[in-house]
């Protein structure tokens, strides 16, 4: 539309208003497009294309609302003012349902809200598991806008705060001073709990908007995340600078994300050096102990970790390219979407790997995939040693309802017996069983 109408609309345009009871059906969403949603009155989304775990499903997961993707061809069968259910835990969409149909739905919705009020109870209580483990549950955002949603549900901190998104939906990139004030209200808020910054990850599915950049050939595996970073030093520093800065209000953790090397992981450290010695230069104030960390997403960086950890203060497992990645499977591709599967037992024994490694090292572990927000894997992860979980809001309660139902050490001989099957039937069954047991 911009670019027929040879202008480009304001940033600042009034966003078109949406009723409560209206669900968006689309060929595909971009995670940009997504934004435009936040604070929005919407029922829910249905595409055509995507994958459950794209940046586009984890956004509209962030809002609390419904969505199906990768249907195929919904966008060219329903019809607009038609009448749709959304079933966003089985992925069904039915159009124009009959009575029955709605009665059972309704009724559905009505259970749902009841158990949503339920977990409301949970907000102040501490999440401890039955043999008396403490367990952090923490949020992830997109925008400073989410923090309303992360302070409802009373997470440990914010364990993943996607930067990108305040450089998506724009023609000009921020500049230090926006940056700051951005991370800044985060950490004011949310003080002393910590906030975890991760740097600029675009790339894949998250695009700038900006017209010297370019879409890789193949955008999965091109220049993105800390590789797009360490070839622009320039905005590399600049955000730097700006998340240093932010760091002398409260505390903040800086995250390296897609490292796949040593001599990778040393050039961003470099930078991150020169990023404090130009803020000295300045006399601005920062933490000169800010941790630094670093994403496991790559297979690469799980199998050489022994030789990352000395050079960090922490690890955060981002699932969900370590799925892509590990099993060669586009997150977002509908065609390939049988093939993603988190629980296949290559990616559980390098998530499981990763935890016990850095344990040993005694270094900080996180998940902030979607694994940490599935209920079904929380026993799971609990079992594999895991104590800081990070996920989006929503599901915050969620999680804290099946820890305080959870035995750690009990969970640690099934999690045992899954990483010693390699059946995708087997694991799902041992997975199903554990779930099941009353500790």
């Amino acid at each position: 539309m911009r670019a027929l109408r040879g202008h480009v609309i304001s940033e600042q345009a009034t966003p078109q208003a949406f009723a409560d009871d209206m669900i968006l059906v689309a060929h595909d969403i971009s995670p940009a497009d997504m934004l435009q949603f936040k604070g929005r009155a919407l029922a829910g989304f249905i595409t055509d294309l995507g994958g459950t775990t794209s940046h586009t499903a984890i956004v509209a997961r962030g809002l609390g609302v419904p969505a199906v993707v990768a249907t195929g061809q919904a966008r060219s069968i329903i019809r607009e003012h038609e009448l749709v259910i959304i079933d966003g835990i089985n992925g069904v969409v039915l159009v124009n349902p009959d009575e029955l149909l709605l009665a059972h739905y309704r009724g559905l919705q009505i259970e749902q809200q009841l158990h949503q009020t339920s977990l409301n109870t949970l907000v102040d209580t501490p999440a401890l598991s039955m043999d008396g483990k403490t367990i952090k549950l923490m949020a992830n955002i997109e925008l400073p806008s989410d923090l309303d949603g992360v302070t409802a549900v009373n997470a440990d901190g914010v364990g993943l705060f996607r930067s990108e998104f305040l450089f998506l939906n724009r023609t000009s990139l921020p500049d230090e001073e926006e940056q700051y004030l951005a991370y800044r209200k985060v950490v004011q808020t949310l003080s002393p709990k910590p906030v975890t910054i991760r740097t600029l990850d675009i790339g894949a599915d998250k695009g700038l908007s900006t017209d010297d950049y370019e879409v890789p050939l193949n955008p999965a595996l091109g220049l993105r995340a800390v590789r797009y970073s360490l070839a622009h030093p320039d905005l590399f520093l600049t955000q730097l600078r700006a998340v240093l800065r932010a760091s002398a209000f409260g505390v903040v953790k800086l995250l390296l994300p897609m490292i796949s090397g040593v001599e990778q992981l040393k050039q961003a450290l470099t930078l991150i050096e020169q990023a404090r010695e130009q803020l000295r230069e300045r006399h601005q104030a920062f933490d000169a102990h800010i941790q630094v960390g670093i994403m496991v997403e790559i297979p690469s960086a799980a199998l050489i970790l022994p030789a990352l950890l000395p050079l960090i203060d922490f690890v955060s497992i981002g699932t969900n390219d370590l799925t892509q990645y590990t099993l060669a499977v586009d997150r977002g591709d509908a065609e390939v979407g049988h093939l993603y599967n988190e629980t296949h037992p290559a990616v559980l024994g390098l998530i499981a790997c990763t935890i016990r490694t850095t344990q040993r090292a005694h270094k900080g572990i996180s998940v902030c995939g979607e694994m940490a927000g599935d209920v079904k894997l929380t026993r799971l992860l609990l079992g594999f040693g895991l104590e800081d979980f990070s996920m989006q809001a929503a599901q915050v309660l969620s999680v804290k309802e099946r820890v305080l139902m959870a035995s750690v050490k009990k969970s640690r001989k099934a999690a045992t017996q899954v990483l010693n099957a390699f059946e995708m039937a087997e694991i799902a069954r041992l997975i199903r069983e554990l779930n099941e047991r009353r500790f």
